[in-house]
C-alpha cells in the first residue's frame, strides 16, 4: 500500500528518499470496513484522508429527507473538507466506505507542523488540490450541461470501475436520476454496443 504513496510523492514532489521515508514513518494508515462512516453530516471534521485502496461515498440528506450522493472517492484521491468559511465548521456531508478501504489518515491539528517540517509536502498537497479542483470544475460544468444518458456515458468513459463497485441506487443518485432511469439507460447503451460488435 505504501508503494502507492511513494509513487504519488515521486510524481508531485522532489523529496529525497530519506525525507519520503521520514514522512511515511510519521503518517497513520488505517483500514476501514465497508459501511464505516469516516465522519457524518453535522460533525466538525478533525481528520483528512488519502485513499490507497477502496471507495468512499460523499452524501447528504436534503431538506425533504432524501439522501443525495454527490461524489465517490477511490484510489489516489484525497478527502479534505474546505469549510473554514462556515461559522460552526461542520460538514455538510457524510462520508461512508462503500468497500473495505485503506487510507492515510491525517490529523488536521498537526497538519501545519508537518508542512513546516517538510515544505515539499505542502507543495504536494497544493498540487493535489489544484488537480482535484480542476477535475471537479470540469465535471460539474459537464454535468450541468448534459442529459442523464450523457452523464452515464461520461462515467462509463472516465470512471467505469464505479459502475461495478457501487450500488445502482447510489450511482443513480450521483447521476441525478432514478434507479429505474439508470437501468433503462444502461440497457439501451449496452444493447447498442452489443449490436455493433
Amino acid at each position: 500500500m505504501k508503494d502507492i504513496l511513494f509513487e504519488y510523492m515521486n510524481r508531485l514532489t522532489s523529496l529525497s528518499e530519506e525525507e519520503q521515508q521520514a514522512i511515511m514513518d510519521e503518517i497513520d494508515m488505517e483500514e476501514f470496513k465497508k459501511g464505516t462512516e469516516l465522519f457524518r453530516q453535522g460533525d466538525v471534521p478533525t481528520k483528512c484522508y488519502f485513499i490507497l485502496k477502496g471507495c468512499v461515498r460523499q452524501h447528504s440528506v436534503d431538506e425533504d429527507g432524501r439522501e443525495v450522493t454527490s461524489n465517490f472517492y477511490t484510489e489516489e484521491q484525497a478527502i479534505v473538507l474546505f469549510n473554514q468559511h462556515k461559522e460552526d465548521k461542520s460538514s455538510e456531508y457524510t462520508f461512508t466506505c462503500v468497500e473495505d478501504t485503506v487510507a492515510v489518515v491525517g490529523d488536521l491539528s498537526t497538519e501545519r507542523d508537518m508542512y513546516t517540517k517538510y515544505s515539499e509536502l505542502a507543495l504536494m498537497t497544493r498540487r493535489m488540490i489544484e488537480e482535484s479542483f480542476s477535475k471537479v470544475q470540469e465535471e460539474y460544468a459537464a454535468f450541468i450541461a448534459s442529459s442523464p444518458e450523457e452523464r452515464f456515458k461520461a462515467v462509463l468513459h472516465k470512471k467505469s470501475p464505479l459502475i461495478d463497485r457501487v450500488p445502482q441506487h447510489q450511482l443513480a443518485s450521483y447521476l441525478g436520476m432514478t434507479p429505474e432511469s439508470l437501468s433503462r439507460i444502461k440497457k439501451r447503451i449496452f444493447s447498442t454496443k452489443e449490436g455493433k460488435e
